[in-house]
């Protein structure tokens, strides 16, 4: 068995679309999905992993889909924010659970329910080993929350970015759809960029681009998965 030593991550910020978390379903959050959920991450925890998470808020509310039915953009954007901080305790009440320390620091203020988000306390917190999930985004509107977790990555030193979807990896079409999709074992980022790859932002891709930050696209449905990237199994689709 491969020992913390030789893993080739020592601190990772792991993004989760809200849809993880709400199993079957496209809305809401499923108490037993939440917990496998949390249970994988746990196991990389076991390792000594420095784990920092951006989780998204589509289960419950997308900003960009209630502009398109006329809301005001800013104030549905606020409200997108506010959804993720709802994962974001939910996962974290899962995670305490199993006996994970968890911290929950949010990018707009709201003491009565976690930290505002402080660079050098979440650093802090991960070298004490303890989870980080920051949520509301990156506290302003415009703004996805895939660029939200490459930027905390980037502020936190994250040596790499996971993000956990519902699909193998990055493909030349929806593979749902077109039968012929292919997957692409690895992509530079220009190539995912002009490629207008549908699993992460410009804004994302540019901010990991310019930071020489790695990512690496998988399934998190799939049992081990979290695992298997983190002690670097040639899994997914991984940006460099």
């Amino acid at each position: 068995m491969m020992s913390e030593d030789q893993l080739p991550y020592r601190r990772i910020m792991l993004k989760l679309g809200g849809e993880s978390l709400s199993g079957q379903g496209r809305m809401g959050i499923d108490p037993e999905t939440t917990r496998r959920i949390a249970r994988e991450i746990r196991s990389i925890a076991l390792l000594g992993i420095e784990t920092g998470i951006v989780l998204g808020g589509g289960n419950i509310f997308r900003g960009l889909a209630a502009q398109s039915m006329g809301m005001d953009r800013v104030t549905a954007d606020h409200m997108g924010m506010l959804a993720t901080v709802i994962n974001a305790l939910a996962l974290q009440d899962a995670m305490e659970k199993i006996d994970v320390p968890t911290r929950v620091q949010t990018a707009v203020e709201m003491h009565q329910l976690a930290e505002p988000y402080i660079r050098r306390r979440a650093i802090r917190h991960l070298e004490k080993g303890r989870l980080v999930i920051f949520a509301a985004g990156t506290g302003s509107p415009y703004f996805t929350t895939d660029t939200a977790a490459a930027l905390r990555a980037a502020e936190v030193g994250a040596q790499v970015l996971v993000k956990g979807t519902k699909v193998d990896g990055v493909y030349s079409a929806d593979p749902k759809k077109d039968a012929s999709a292919v997957r692409f074992p690895e992509l530079s980022y220009l190539d995912a960029i002009n490629k207008g790859v549908k699993v992460m932002d410009t804004t994302a891709l540019t901010l990991c681009m310019s930071n020489s930050l790695p990512i690496v696209v998988f399934d998190i449905m799939e049992h081990g998965n979290l695992l298997r990237v983190i002690r670097g199994e040639k899994i997914g689709t991984i940006i460099h």
